[in-house]
């Protein structure tokens, strides 16, 4: 890039000319005649072209391309215009910076880049990439990429240039950090862990097979406009905003001087002066701008005056500067002091001598000394140097023959024409000899104008010396303060000073921004002899003066009642003179050298060595046009019209470039704008108007805006029409408020539209926080005055009629998306309900994603979004109930649709109980209502069906009857339950209801179970021989499942006990099952009993004094006399023992081991043991007075000592074991034990009441 102020033509002359050419082309092309023009169009296109249209038709078709030709010239020369202002204010700017605290933008996604991150995520979820993920990230990334991804409301977002990669990054999180909360702890692994692993990993599917580490390319100019910027680079920058070529810049940059800060710091005091002198003849001829008030009139003079006391104190702030490439961009501090410069009276600021001060730098570089032959070559030389008045410094020694050193010495001086000593010294080699011996030395008089090169000067040397010839080589070099403008030799002659002509020493000395003064100074002084304070005098060149002998060329200074007249030696010296004068005294007039009006050859001519650069500068800007906006006064331009002109290109090429701006500058463009209008005077109420309007074009045509800097300006704007001087300015001009007018207007309608359309102008809520400001902003529109708030009412209208529109846009753009239209019109029942099903769900999505992502900006008007809900839910309805309306009668396949949409509505405490959902629970009411009917009446029946044809064989945990009656009246009222119906007391009539047909169901099993019960009793035997079935524990079963099942079935929820009536009814449930239980159990127990009492039937033959007991007795003694017989008389005992044990174990191995079950069983078993008991203890009763057979008491022995074990086996508690009738038994076998031991010795072979604990079986 060529720096912008080099005066060298890099590209060469051919190019500078060849662009020449192309300018002065394009000039003569629009004034060739306009036939000469078709007669080349009529060769471009060919003999094919048909015949020539009509000399009228061809005028209109030349002057339309003329008037066009003519806009586009205009709108160049407009643009140059600008640019040379723009120039200097990036030049020299002394009221702006660069902001350093704008937010950093993000750079912007475009169509091709989404379309690529979209086939990554595809990839990802197709297992394409190497990124390891669980399962719940997979289905989060295919919630992203189903969601947000494709949505056609974020490709929109893209295509408008308001979307970033940080917007897709925040999405994702506020995704899963809703996911991951919801996740169970996992030990030694926080959330927080979990979600900085999934947006690692959401990072490498954004990045795909991005290499991170390549090197990055230089970066274009947009992708550093974010940063702070360089001169060269805003200058680069507005060349492409104004369309300005780069030979133009270089052409204006030259011709400007932008490199010369006295230059530009002279250019801003003629602007200030011209202000001021405008301001001053607009007061005096009354010519005023439109106010909306007369007494404004006044107001603005001073406001024009202030502004620029109010810039002068900030030039004169500036510290005085160098100039050139070491200016930089500085912050600058505006004077809050009331009391301003005033340049008019020179009285207010007269200097001083000692306001005067310059400090001079010096170098002396001592290189060799030439033609010493008076010293030995062995001898020892060196050199001294000092400036009059300060230090010396000596360089090192050397030898006669060499005496080289290239020493330097550094002197500060405060004298403008210093006197410099450099003497040569040789060691003396005598005793007495006090001093060295000097050689020669020289004495030179620098100015800051002097070479800087090294030079020989011949040396004085002493009387008699023999070198005569000795010259000293050394370089001095004087630098010029940066408060030194120009120095040197004049001759001059004044009226006030300088009064006789003669030769002087002057300094132009710039004493602060505002102050300059011409000093004279003398040797060896660092007072100036005479000043003269530069303000209010003009500059020009002027004829010799007769009479005045010295100097060759002449120039003066003039002031009312004063004029000092100066000569110079030549004309380049008299130039630089002029210019450094005039920017000086900051004069609007520029003088014009004579040789300028001399004619040079510009192709091949050799130019005067004498002419200056600027003038060369000059002379191509005339030739190529340029002239004129260089020339340009720019207290006489429309700067108004101007700064809308740069303010709309600048904002154009922002929005194009490749970061997300939505809508703000960035600092660069800022830190342009904010100088251009404080240096030229544009009013901030016109800059923040046309900014709105800007903006606002942009925003009516989808582009995405930040609503909060819409907010700034029109708060900025409303504050000044209405008064509040928000930049110190009182005045407000009719234009500026019907302006202001129609802007609001505008502004009103952009914001109502963007709330019709949130859910497409803020999509996912993004811009973040953007819908928020556009309601606050909204609420300040609505406004009348900046004092008086608007009524909540007046804005909760507005939102209730933006939102009534969004819920039937959103409803319509729904509908079209998911194509429901021609299915309502022709499709089957079944598709319109899958259909209408399916747009439930969309619509649930849509008002979900309203609430996650656009309810906090609505949070102020809760009710208003409940009432733009109900009117989205109202047009749902419309198809919903024409779907409904279709399907044939008795049909349930509706219910799933009532419990997605009843779901969802119950839990949103705006809309439950609301209008639609009331809609819906009429519509369902009735279905329910029949659908219980019907069901009831098909239990009833499956009921009555199922127990005549039951075969009692154990299923799960009863019989097939009972089993699929409990699980249809547990699926209805799971069913039931599954709607959540939101009205309480429906809800509570149908588990009423629910709970009473089961109640009478379980009643209807039971009672069918006993009778069963009974039929299988009467058919059983009473002896030892019989076994309990399996379909008698199948009752059992029945029954104890349906004491379980009641408690399910037919108990209401805590919370909804309520009445004597319920809970009697109830009661007479559980009553039941518990009497058909006793009963049930009392029958099988006693079948028991009376197998026990044919037992003991069968025991009393052996009863003392009966024949038969003697005949039996006699029997079992003579067969033991010849046969060994063991334990005889047994077998009844056994077989009566084995019968307890096998029913036992059956009842054991068919029932359920669960609580119930067991507590049933074991009141079987304790009922069964205490029967027994007490049929054996009224057996012995009966024969109180008998001794018992010996048969009789091994065999109750045997019979009550294994019942007592085997039950206790069963878990039946000790104290039922151990009851008063056992006791009874027990004490009467043990007696009849003891009688029969003493009475026959052994006969009862080891059985006894005693050790019967321990025999086996």
């Amino acid at each position: 890039m060529l720096d912008p102020s080099s005066s060298e033509e890099e590209s060469g002359d051919e190019v500078l000319e060849q662009e020449r050419r192309d300018v002065l082309l394009a000039g003569s092309q629009r004034s060739l005649p306009a036939q000469g023009r078709d007669s080349r169009n009529e060769r471009r296109s060919g003999t094919a072209r048909p015949a020539s249209p009509s000399p009228a038709v061809i005028s209109e078709k030349e002057k339309e391309d003329q008037d066009r030709l003519q806009r586009e010239e205009d709108e160049r020369r407009t643009r140059l215009q600008i640019y040379v202002f723009v120039l200097r204010c990036i030049a020299y700017p002394f009221n702006a910076k660069q902001p350093t605290d704008m937010s950093r933008r993000q750079q912007k996604l475009n169509r091709q880049q989404l379309l690529t991150i979209k086939e990554r995520f595809q990839a990802f979820l197709s297992g394409e990439t190497q990124i390891v993920a669980d399962e719940a990230f997979c289905n989060a990334i295919r919630s992203y990429f189903e969601v947000f991804l494709k949505s056609d409301r974020v490709a929109r977002l893209v295509q408008s240039g308001g979307c970033s990669a940080n917007d897709f990054r925040e999405v994702f999180k506020k995704n899963i950090e809703k996911r991951v909360r919801s996740l169970p702890e996992i030990d030694g692994l926080s959330k927080e862990t979990v979600l900085s692993s999934w947006i690692a990993k959401f990072d490498a599917i954004y990045r795909g097979e991005e290499d991170l580490r390549k090197q990055l390319p230089r970066m274009h100019l947009n992708a550093v406009s974010e940063l702070i910027l360089s001169k060269e680079q805003l200058y680069e920058m507005f060349q492409h905003i104004l369309g300005v070529k780069k030979f133009e810049h270089q052409l204006l940059y030259n011709a400007c001087q932008l490199d010369n800060a006295d230059e530009q710091a002279a250019q801003i005091r003629r602007e200030l002066d011209g202000r001021l002198q405008l301001a001053d003849q607009m007061a005096k001829e009354r010519k005023y701008p439109k106010f909306v008030a007369k007494e404004m009139e006044i107001l603005y003079i001073e406001e024009l005056k202030s502004s620029v006391n109010l810039l002068m104190a900030n030039l004169e702030s500036l510290p005085v500067s160098k100039g050139g490439s070491e200016f930089k961009l500085q912050k600058l501090k505006r004077s809050q002091n009331s009391s301003f410069l005033d340049i008019g009276d020179e009285n207010d600021t007269q200097l001083s001598k000692s306001d005067v001060v310059l400090s001079f730098t010096l170098e002396i570089v001592i290189i060799e000394v030439q033609g010493l032959r008076s010293v030995a070559p062995n001898r020892i030389v060196y050199c001294t140097m000092e400036v009059e008045g300060g230090e010396k410094l000596q360089t090192d020694q050397a030898e006669a023959s060499r005496p080289q050193w290239g020493t330097q010495g550094d002197f500060t001086t405060t004298h403008p024409l210093p006197v410099v000593k450099v003497k040569l010294f040789t060691e003396s080699t005598g005793v007495l000899a006090l001093e060295d011996k000097e050689l020669g030395k020289v004495v030179l008089y620098p100015t800051p104008n002097s070479p800087k090169s090294p030079e020989l000067h011949k040396m004085i040397v002493p009387k008699n010396s023999q070198d005569s010839e000795l010259r000293i080589k050394l370089a001095v070099r004087m630098d010029k303060p940066p408060n030194t403008k120009h120095c040197g030799y004049l001759y001059a002659l004044g009226q006030k000073v300088w009064k006789r002509w003669k030769r002087r020493y002057f300094v132009l000395v710039q004493v602060s921004q505002y102050t300059f003064a011409m000093c004279s100074y003398r040797e060896k002084k660092s007072e100036p002899q005479e000043l003269m304070q530069l303000e209010g005098y003009t500059v020009d060149y002027t004829d010799p003066q007769p009479g005045l002998t010295g100097g060759r060329a002449f120039f003066n200074a003039v002031k009312e009642g004063d004029t000092v007249v100066f000569a110079s030696d030549d004309d380049q010296d008299r130039n630089i003179w002029v210019q450094a004068m005039c920017r000086a005294t900051g004069q609007s007039y520029k003088p014009v050298a004579p040789t300028l009006a001399q004619k040079h050859n510009f192709k091949g001519g050799n130019l005067h060595t004498d002419m200056p650069m600027s003038q060369l500068n000059s002379e191509r800007t005339q030739k190529l046009g340029m002239d004129e906006f260089i020339a340009a006064d720019p207290c006489k331009c429309m700067h108004t019209a101007l700064f809308q002109v740069l303010q709309k290109q600048t904002l154009q090429h922002r929005m194009n470039d490749s970061f997300s701006c939505l809508g703000w500058f960035s600092p660069g463009q800022v830190f342009v704008l904010d100088e251009y209008c404080a240096r030229y005077g544009v009013r901030g109420c016109h800059r923040h108007l046309c900014y709105l309007k800007e903006l606002t074009e942009y925003a009516e045509n989808s582009a995405v805006i930040d609503p909060t800097l819409l907010h700034y300006s029109f708060a900025f704007c409303a504050s000044h029409v209405h008064g509040n001087r928000p930049d110190g300015i009182g005045t407000v001009t009719t234009e500026e408020k019907e302006q202001f007018e129609d802007i609001k207007s505008r502004l009103l309608s952009l914001l109502e539209n963007q709330i019709v359309h949130f859910r497409y102008c803020f999509p996912f809520g993004r811009p973040e926080g953007a819908l928020k400001a556009t309601l606050s902003l909204l609420e300040r529109v609505l406004m009348k005055d900046i004092s008086t708030p608007v009524l909540p009412d007046d804005m909760k209208k507005v939102i209730r009629k933006c939102l009534e529109k969004a819920a039937l846009i959103n409803y319509s753009r729904l509908t079209e998306y998911a194509k429901i239209e021609d299915t309502m019109n022709q499709a089957a029942p079944a598709k319109k309900l899958e259909d209408v099903m399916r747009l439930g769900e969309l619509c649930i999505e849509v008002l979900q994603q309203n609430e996650e992502h656009h309810s906090e900006a609505f949070a102020w008007w809760p009710e208003i979004m409940a009432e733009h809900a109900e009117i989205f839910w109202s047009l749902y309805a419309v198809d919903m109930d024409a779907s409904l309306e279709a399907q044939p009668q008795d049909s349930w396949d509706s219910f799933p649709l009532f419990q997605l949409l009843n779901n969802y509505l119950r839990n949103d405490t705006l809309l439950c109980n609301g209008k639609f959902h009331k809609h819906l629970q009429d519509y369902f009411i009735p279905l329910v209502i029949r659908y219980i009917d019907l069901m009831e009446s098909s239990i009833a029946q499956s009921i009555h069906r199922g127990f005549e044809q039951e075969t009692w064989q154990p299923v799960n945990n009863g019989s097939t009857t009972s089993e699929d009656l409990f699980w249809k009246l547990d699926a209805l009222q799971m069913f039931v339950c599954d709607l959540h119906w939101p009205e309480p007391e429906f809800a509570q009539h149908l588990e009423q209801r629910l709970k009473l047909m089961a109640s009478d169901m379980v009643e209807a099993s039971v009672k069918r179970t006993r009778i069963a019960f009974d039929a299988k009793m009467q058919k059983a035997n009473k002896s030892t021989d019989y076994r309990i079935s399996p379909s008698v524990c199948t009752m059992f079963n029945v029954l104890m499942d349906a004491k379980k099942q009641c408690t399910k079935l037919c108990v209401l929820d805590a919370g909804q006990e309520f009445g004597k009536q319920w809970q009697q009814y109830h009661s007479k449930t559980d009553d039941l099952i518990e009497e058909a239980f006793k009963e049930m159990i009392s029958l099988l127990v006693s079948k028991f009993v009376a197998v026990l009492e044919g037992v003991l039937a069968k025991l009393s033959r052996y009863d003392e004094g009966t024949l038969f007991s003697s005949i039996l007795s006699f029997t079992v003694k003579a067969a033991a006399k010849y046969v060994d017989v063991p334990n005889p008389g047994m077998d009844l005992a056994d077989t009566y023992i084995t019968f307890v044990r096998q029913n036992q174990d059956i009842l054991r191995d068919k029932k359920r081991m669960d609580d119930l079950s067991s507590v049933m069983y074991l009141r079987l078993f304790e009922q069964w043991y205490t029967s027994s008991m007490k049929a054996i203890c009224v057996w012995l009763t009966d024969r109180l007075d008998l001794q018992l057979h010996m048969y009789q008491l091994k065999t109750l022995i045997r019979i009550v000592k294994k019942s007592y074990r085997d039950f206790r086996l069963q878990s039946v508690l000790e104290g039922t074991l151990n009851n008063k009738t056992y006791e009874t038994v027990y004490n009467r076998l043990t007696v009849e034990e003891a009688t029969v031991s003493v009475t026959n010795g052994s006969d009862l072979q080891g059985i006894s009441m005693r050790d019967s604990d321990e025999e086996e079986g």
